[in-house]
């Protein structure tokens, strides 16, 4: 590992941790060569009507953990999400929802990646995949990236 490489995945973390949607769900990341893994709690204004995390809570932790997978192989320029597939399986109501992604392939124009969320028995909850491909948005344009957020 090249300390170039634990400064983006830092910077990575940040982007993400200060993200305006992000403060709906305050997640925890950790972003490594290839993986991510991000937590949140489950509160109850995530609920659906059934007493259960809404379906898009899962959703955006397999996606967000696929991409900063993906992400941390780019350290120049934005990663775009160009199709997700996800399956849900366990309703979750309480404790820790955690999701793990990791690279499982890549070539010159994309990246496919998958992420697995668990709830807090561990048990998995959802999986999903997913193709990433390279912005021509630059990483250092982006204040969240670069630490030049105001």
């Amino acid at each position: 590992m090249k300390r170039s490489d634990e400064i983006h995945w830092r910077a990575l973390e940040r982007m993400y941790l200060g993200s305006p949607i992000n403060s709906i769900y305050r997640p925890l990341i950790t972003v490594g060569h290839e993986t991510a893994e991000i937590e949140i709690e489950v509160g109850d204004h995530f609920f659906h009507a059934a007493g259960a995390i809404h379906g898009s809570v899962t959703w955006k932790m397999l996606d967000d953990a696929s991409f900063f997978a993906a992400a941390s192989l780019v350290d120049d320029v934005f990663v775009l999400t160009t199709s997700f597939t996800s399956y849900l399986t366990r309703p979750v109501s309480e404790g820790v929802l955690r999701s793990v992604g990791r690279v499982v392939n890549r070539n010159r124009s994309q990246m496919v990646a998958e992420a697995v969320a668990f709830d807090h028995a561990g048990r998995e909850v959802g999986r999903g995949n997913g193709i990433f491909v390279r912005s021509s948005v630059e990483l250092a344009g982006i204040p969240l990236y670069a630490g030049t957020e105001q």
